[in-house]
């Protein structure tokens, strides 16, 4: 079953649920716009047996990076620069 992971306005992720598209859909969790898939063995752009989805698994506290299409983790570091290839902090 698919994983969604719920952001607030400012892209943060709040929540990660385990969902049918068509729950999500329902509004039943509030905005569907809100909800974004997440894959839960995607991490550095890579997964092992399927195309990677939005680079990483989403995490509470990451943020939603919509130009990258990218789950993001906190920035670990002041002096940690993003791999935007893959999404994880260097």
């Amino acid at each position: 079953m698919p994983h969604y992971a719920h952001i607030n306005e400012n892209n943060i992720v709040t929540n990660v649920i385990v969902a049918e598209e068509s729950f999500i859909h329902s509004g039943l969790v509030g905005d569907p716009r809100n909800w974004i898939k997440t894959s839960f063995h995607t991490r550095g752009n890579r997964h092992p047996d399927n195309k990677p989805l939005r680079k990483n698994y989403a995490g509470v506290g990451y943020t939603y990076n919509k130009e990258l299409d990218a789950f993001i983790a906190p920035k670990p570091a002041p002096e940690a620069v993003l791999n935007t290839e893959t999404g994880l902090w260097e």
